[in-house]
């Protein structure tokens, strides 16, 4: 799939700067990640396949608000392992992504939130979904997981 290219507006110092959480949830046995389809997403323009998130507020505990809302684009109850990686993306220089490796540890794949689709990809497949950019040591941390 052809990369689109997007124009980037630069973001002014008295613009917000947005958190989102991501949750690359590892099937250890299958040795596969989970990611969905979305058909447009309001903060990365050309945006299609991606792990599931949400956007932190002020307040929020990080472990509960991922969990709670990876269970409603999912359908999977997760168990959130740590952050692995944070990245401001170029596409949006007003958002940030905190990556946290996840397992699903019950529940029934059920596409909800934005997600139009999910599916399980081997890590060596999965920037082959992406439409949007993926940081090199993202990749490498996924192709070494165990």
């Amino acid at each position: 799939m052809k990369k689109k290219t997007v124009k980037i507006k630069e973001p002014k110092a008295t613009d917000p700067f947005y958190i989102t959480l991501i949750a690359i949830i590892y099937d250890p046995k299958e040795r596969k990640i989970l990611i969905g389809r979305k058909e447009s997403d309001p903060d990365i323009p050309g945006l299609t396949w991606c792990f599931p998130g949400t956007e932190l507020n002020y307040g929020n505990n990080i472990s509960d608000v991922l969990k709670k809302k990876v269970k409603e684009k999912t359908g999977y109850d997760i168990k959130n392992l740590g952050s692995v990686f944070s990245k401001v993306y170029p596409e949006n220089k007003k958002l940030m992504g905190v990556y946290f490796l996840c397992e699903a540890i019950k529940g029934k794949l059920k596409a909800g939130g934005h997600f139009k689709e999910l599916k399980w990809v081997m890590p060596q497949d999965i920037e082959k979904h992406f439409t949007s950019s993926f940081h090199p040591r993202l990749r490498e941390y996924l192709l070494h997981l165990r």
